[in-house]
């Protein structure tokens, strides 16, 4: 296969992103948001499992002193 000119290859970038479904700016602020709140949570629950686990070497490290 033979490289497009660059002409050609601009066309074919114009055709392909005819092609694409854009999401409207309401789906994207909703996309957006859930992506903030799902950061927020999964923080939250590797901070709780971090704490959790701090707190079980800390008991197993004791048991020997």
């Amino acid at each position: 296969m033979s490289k497009p000119s660059p002409i050609e290859f601009a066309r074919q970038v114009r055709q392909e992103v005819s092609k694409v479904t854009w999401p409207s700016r309401r789906e994207t602020g909703i996309t957006t948001l859930m992506v903030f709140v799902m950061v927020v949570v999964a923080s939250l629950f590797f901070l709780v499992v971090d704490i959790g686990l701090a707190a079980a070497v800390k008991f197993v490290l004791g048991l020997g002193g």
